[in-house]
Formats: structure tokens, sequence, C-alpha cells
């Protein structure tokens, strides 16, 4: 088996400004970063396009050390959307390098459901991350040179709330001591250094609209507070514009691709533990503007990332998802319900009810935003089809959508007549092919490997007859027999 990193270099690329004018923006429109990143500027936002198109929002059950899998699925929905002859755009956060280079390893997605080029995206990408830095250090730097520069007019701060920065996990410098040495080093003082995701410039880069919006929000940064109580912000150092310079092209969202060259626009990366845990609101504007479906995610599980999308981010954009998936994991379930780590690969039905109580509790926090809720199965090689049969049934009783099915071959149309149909729907069947039976028949009798791609032609499910324009769909029908053929090399 291939190893992600192995799968996204085997990836044949196509150029961005490809994947820029697939979705319709111009090739002059795009700031180019090698030959597969761009950056986009917001100023192509159409907000009467954003209206129409629908966004997906995919969060989780309360993550594990077994992993859940909610990059890996929101980037096989659009994958998926795409394949079925939708326009559909995913828009994620960018990686830390922090978790990167820790336990958490990449957060590109995985398998053959990735972002490309990713390394790229997972290490420096556009300079982001480092850009955000710089900001937040600058203001520290200044707010010291401040205080040391205007002590003997008797100003100083009784509390200073503002920390540095650092996109690495470095435990040694979570707390410190500035301005030892001579006096010309400055004022002695404690300080410290969070992780870049927990920047409020972060936090106010992914918040903002535009330039200005960005300027006001950073404008009314808290520092601290002065001696007599009244508080002391950016504003009175009279640094934006600087601090705003160093941001210019960090707010322009990035447009790269997937394994399949979906477009994907990453952005932006606060921590949902920290901050409110989702890309910007501008690359999720801009990815609904050339994009009639626009799947997102909310960092960590249901209640805390996805909570903070509903409360914060929505409440400033004015966006509200048309859907959310809810992705778990047997294994997930297992933990929850108190399964050791090291036996979560072996069958534990007694594991999975018990995991039940965190997956219903996320479900409750969804449906509280009025949100029509799917619960995503992201499926391991280990999981048992009883174990599975347990979430589906659960999944039921909660009347909340779980869907897996049969399909229905038969050799022309004419013969669906509505009682076969009503039979067949009995069966439990829920898609209908045509001609793959007599070649599953042929393999079988000469022992010869066979699969078959289905493609969601017609749908017959609703009161008219949705034909779905097969006939015209080249970009679909290619990228089948592109599918066909890698599986031939497989197999």
């Amino acid at each position: 088996m291939k190893t992600d990193i192995e799968i996204a270099r085997s990836v044949e690329m196509r150029r961005i400004t490809e994947i820029a004018e697939n979705i319709g923006i111009k090739r002059d429109d795009i700031a180019q970063y090698g030959h597969y990143m761009a950056k986009v500027p917001g100023t192509l936002i159409d907000p009467d396009k954003v209206a129409k198109s629908k966004l997906i929002l995919v969060t989780a059950i309360t993550a594990t050390k077994a992993g859940i899998g909610k990059t890996t699925v929101s980037v096989g929905l659009a994958l998926g959307l795409n394949k079925i002859g939708k326009k559909a755009i995913v828009a994620l956060r960018e990686p830390s390098l922090g978790p990167c280079f820790g336990m958490k390893g990449g957060a590109a997605g995985g398998g053959y459901a990735q972002v490309v080029p990713m390394e790229n995206i997972n290490l420096h990408f556009t300079g982001d991350f480092h850009a955000i830095t710089s900001a937040h250090n600058m203001i520290s730097a200044l707010l010291d040179n401040y205080l040391y520069q205007h002590q003997a007019e008797g100003f100083a701060l009784k509390e200073i709330l503002w920390k540095r920065v650092l996109d690495v996990n470095d435990r040694s410098l979570r707390s410190i001591v500035t301005g030892l040495g001579p006096r010309t080093n400055g004022l002695t003082q404690e300080s410290g250094f969070d992780i870049t995701p927990a920047s409020e410039i972060m936090a106010i880069l992914c918040l903002s609209t535009d330039l200005d919006d960005m300027r006001r929000r950073i404008d009314n940064i808290l520092l601290g507070y002065k001696m007599d109580g009244t508080p002391f912000q950016v504003k009175d150092l009279g640094i934006t514009g600087a601090i705003l310079t160093l941001l210019m092209d960090a707010i322009k969202p990035n447009l790269v691709q997937t394994t399949e060259n979906t477009a994907a626009f990453i952005h932006g990366g606060p921590f949902a533990n920290i901050a409110h845990g989702c890309n910007s609101i501008i690359a999720t504007r801009t990815a609904l503007t050339f994009g009639d479906y626009v799947i997102t995610e909310a960092g960590f599980g249901a209640d805390l990332g996805a909570e903070k999308f509903f409360n914060i981010k929505c409440r400033k954009s004015g966006l509200k998802p048309d859907l959310t998936v809810l992705v778990a994991t047997l294994n997930g379930l297992k933990m929850h319900g108190g399964t050791a780590l090291e036996n979560i690969h072996q069958p534990d039905a007694e594991g999975v009810r018990k995991g039940f109580a965190n997956l219903d509790k996320h479900i409750r926090n969804l449906q509280s935003f009025g949100q029509s809720v799917v619960v995503c199965f992201n499926k391991y090689a280990s999981d048992t089809e009883e174990e599975i049969n347990l979430v589906k049934e659960h999944c039921a009783e909660m009347g909340v959508p779980f869907a897996t099915g049969k399909t229905w071959t038969t050799d022309a149309m004419y013969r669906e007549t509505p009682d076969m149909i009503e039979q067949r729907r009995n069966e439990g069947c829920v898609t209908v092919e045509m001609e793959a039976a007599g070649f599953f028949a042929v393999s079988k009798y000469y022992d010869i490997p066979l699969v078959q791609l289905l493609y969601a032609g017609d749908d017959v499910s609703g009161s008219t007859w949705d034909s779905r324009n097969w006939n015209t769909q080249k970009s679909i029908r290619s990228n089948l027999i592109q599918c066909a053929v890698e599986l031939i090399k497989q197999l």
C-alpha cells in the first residue's frame, strides 16, 4: 500500500492557471507561486453568487489518538461531487508547522483524498504563517520599544497581555524573561511565546472581510492596561499601517488542487481550542463565488470547532451551511466507549455502544443550530459488519441519515415498471445499472477479476425525470476512463 506522500507525488498535477480557469478565474487575476500554487485577490468575490451557492460543513465526533479524518472526508466529498458532475470546491485551513512536526503530522488529507502539492502545503506554503508571525512579533518589538522610550515620562503598563509567537512547539520559550543585560536592551520583564495559530493576528486575518476591516480589527487589539486601568491598544502605538504592510499578501486566499485536480482554497489556520478553528471568511466566500458547492471544515469536534463556526464565523460573515456532515469512526467510538488504544482494531461491540454517547451529543449540538446532519462513516479495514450495523441502526433510531445501499441490474429502462421499481426499493436497492450483469457473469465463470465503475446518471427518485445530461458530461466520462486505466494497472 502506498503512503500518503507516495500517492501525493504520483499525482499528475495541472498548472494552477488551468485549475483557475476551470472554475472561472482568469489567469491574469492570480499571482502564481511556482507552477501549482497561486494567490487569489479577495476583490473577485461576488456576493450574489455567494448567496446562491451551497455550503457544506464537515465536522466530527471528539478527536482521539486513533484519528477521525475530517480533512480526508472534506476532500473526498469535493472529489465525489465533481465526479457526478457538480461544480464543487473545497476550502480548508493551512497546516501549522508545530503539529506537522509533532504527533499529528500533516494536515493535507490522506490516501487518494489529498490536496497537493502536499509538501508545500504542510511546510512553508506561500508564507502566510511566516507573515503572521512577523506581524505579531513586530507589535511585540514596537510595544517594548514604546515602553523603553517613554519610561522617562513616567509611562508604564500595569499589565501586559501581548506575548510573542513562533510556529513550532518549543516548551522552553513558553515563559521567558526579556530585557536582560545592559540598559539599552530594554526593560526587564516577563514574556513568552505562543504558537502562531494562537496569534490574534491569525484570528483577525481569518475573520476580516477586506483590508479596511483588518485595519479596524488590528487597531483594536488590546495590548495591556495603563496604570489608571484604561486599555492600551495597537492604535495607541500608531503602527497599524506597518502591520498591514506585512500582511498584504497573506490576506489573499491560496489556490491549489486535489489529487483529482479539483480546485481547493487553503487559507488561514487558527486552532479551534484557542481561536475559532476555521479557514478565512475571504477564502470561503471566494470558493462560494466560483463553486456551486463548497465543502469546508471546522477544527476538533463539533462541540468546539463547529460551535465556534456557527457562533463566530457565521455571525461575522453572514454565511450558513446548507448541510453539516458529522464524521465518525468505529475506532473513535470505541475509544470514547473505554476501549484501550492497543485494542481498538479488535471487535468490541460494547465499546461501540458506549461510544454512542459522544456521537449523540454532537448530533444534538448540531441540530440545535438548525442543521440537517448526515453521519459520514469513515471506514477502516479492521471494521466488522456487525459493528458497522450497530452504528447504522443507532443513526436510524436518532433519525439521522447513514446511507448504504444495493444496486439493481437490469438490461433496459423499459423494464423499470412501477411495480418492478417498488419491488426493488423494498429489497433495499438505491441505484440501477443496465449493462454490467453480463460482464460479471462471464468474469465469474472464467475467474477473471472485474471492477465496475458506476456513474449516477438519470435520477428518477423525484416527481420528474432528471436526465443529468450524461451525454454531454465529457469530462466525467474522461475521468471514468482514467480511473479504469489506473484500476487495470493495479489489477
